[in-house]
């Protein structure tokens, strides 16, 4: 049974995936094994080369697999996975094009297109996988979320500082949500098979989102998987540094054994290489160089690739040339996620009203949350005091009284209306275009989110508009703000602005 039914359902699966999907996760795994154990059901037996590919098919894959086998068996069929010895874990050597289809073929997803989903043990947040854990993946994309443990207890080798990675900063600790679904997808997919898909893969959004955490993440797991893999982590800053020291020297071939010998080259804030034209020539070259022999390139950067100034042309059509991806302000689930799953990472649980009460008040970024955070497990311990509603808001008082002190409707009118280049009378007038209509449908929500005004008493400063206009408007934003990356971005500019 087990060849011929691995065999058909190749054939199914094979019409049904992208030709590249199915290269980069299932051509270069080993076979596989079925058990039959009669009229109750067959187990599918595969061993994976590595944690990341076993996470992967696990979450991503494994549902799909067991149903069209069930349904070709006509019996139940379980699908089992397991580590391959390291001595046994194939070489990875791509199949020839023409090569057969081979019973390993079977381990793919009918959709992988929509693999980046999330189902988060809550609505839009989730915890990543506790480490020592095996049975729980640490991929995307299923139902088993967990609470974000202690740093992993894995080591990296002695030569480890020289990559110059955090190795605290791990899939395991990062908190999954929406804000960040597909550009933590796009990491774990460079992580389990770095140089093939998404080179180079470009990671944008404001300060203190997790465009760090991320690369360091994806840095420290090709570590885990493979030793002996040159990987370097490095801010922009120090790249410009490394360049004028070995202009000065006249030493570029130290620079370019340096830089052009990586397997992977992460690299922090690209924006700095603005105006330096000696730094952006020699950036091309390295980037060059490292895609030609196939190495990995992830870029964090404040902006896409064409808001970039003073950067030059051929640097951000390459930056462009692989996958962009923004990572954007955490919605309130996963700032509750956050703060719970930090919290317990310091060895406190904090309670959820708790949790959300502090993420109603801190909307900026995961920084400004952890500095949160920080404020009230410290007056919990100096107070000796349970962590209540009561305890946060007295912890957090002048971040609370400065918010309520700044943030007024009017203030709210006036730097909408900077930021969309329209009139400030155009927020009391009863015109209607869009260009006039959409700003101010934003300021009334921003009214709404971060003052204590009642919706008559928005409407009344909005030129005597009916509470229901504004409650339209709410909730129009609140709701566009959950689909369109671009108006939330907008969204926590203005916020981080009136927030000053």
């Amino acid at each position: 049974m087990g060849t011929d039914l691995w065999q058909r359902g190749c054939e199914l699966l094979a019409t049904e995936l992208p030709e590249q999907q199915f290269n980069t996760w299932i051509r270069p795994l080993p076979g596989a094994d079925i058990i039959d154990g009669g009229p109750g059901g067959a187990v599918a037996q595969v061993r994976v080369p590595n944690r990341f590919k076993l996470d992967w098919i696990r979450s991503q894959y494994a549902q799909r697999i067991e149903t069209i086998l069930s349904e070709l068996a006509g019996k139940p069929v379980r699908l089992e996975l397991s580590l391959a010895p390291r001595e046994q874990a194939p070489a990875g050597r791509p199949m020839p094009a023409n090569a057969p289809v081979r019973a390993s073929a079977l381990l793919n997803d009918h959709a992988l297109g929509h693999s980046t989903s999330v189902r988060p043990a809550f609505p839009g947040a989730g915890v990543a996988g506790r480490p020592g854990n095996p049975a729980s993946p640490v991929g995307l994309g299923d139902n088993l979320q967990r609470s974000a443990g202690p740093n992993p207890a894995y080591h990296l080798p002695p030569s480890a500082n020289s990559h110059k990675l955090n190795t605290a900063l791990t899939f395991d600790t990062l908190v999954a949500g929406r804000a960040n679904q597909m550009a933590r997808t796009a990491a774990l997919h460079v992580a389990g098979a770095p140089g093939v898909m998404y080179n180079p893969l470009f990671i944008y959004g404001g300060v203190g989102l997790g465009k760090t955490h991320l690369i360091h993440a994806v840095g420290n797991a090709l570590l885990k998987d493979r030793p002996d893999a040159r990987v370097l982590y490095l801010h922009a800053e120090q790249f410009i540094s490394d360049v004028v020291k070995n202009y000065q020297r006249k030493t570029f071939d130290e620079l370019k054994a340096k830089y052009h010998s990586l397997d992977l080259l992460l690299i922090d804030d690209v924006q700095f290489f603005a105006g330096k034209d000696r730094t952006q020539e020699e950036f091309f070259n390295a980037f060059e160089a490292l895609l030609a022999k196939r190495a990995h390139i992830i870029m964090t950067s404040d902006t896409y690739p064409k808001g970039l100034v003073d950067i030059d042309t051929r640097l951000t059509s390459r930056f462009e040339a692989g996958l962009t991806v923004a990572i954007e302000p955490p919605e309130l689930e996963m700032r509750v996620a956050i703060l719970i799953a930090k919290a317990r990472a310091e060895g406190t649980e904090m309670p959820e009203d708790v949790a959300f009460f502090v993420a109603k008040n801190v909307r900026a970024n995961v920084r400004e949350l952890e500095g949160a955070l920080r404020k009230v497990l410290a007056y919990s311990r100096f107070s000796h005091k349970d962590i209540n509603i009561a305890l946060a808001r007295e912890a957090l008082k002048d971040l609370l009284s400065i918010q309520n002190r700044q943030i007024g409707v009017e203030n709210i009118q006036k730097t909408v209306a900077d930021f969309y280049k329209i009139k400030i009378a155009d927020m009391y007038s009863k015109k209607r275009p869009a260009s006039i209509a959409k700003p101010r449908q934003i300021a009334m929500y921003l009214a709404k989110e971060m003052t204590q005004k009642s919706l008559p008493e928005i409407g009344e400063l909005f030129g005597g508009r009916d509470h229901t206009t504004v409650l339209h408007a709410v909730r129009k934003i609140g709701g566009d703000r959950t689909k369109d990356s671009e108006l939330n971005q907008q969204l926590h500019v203005l916020e981080q602005t009136l927030k000053g």
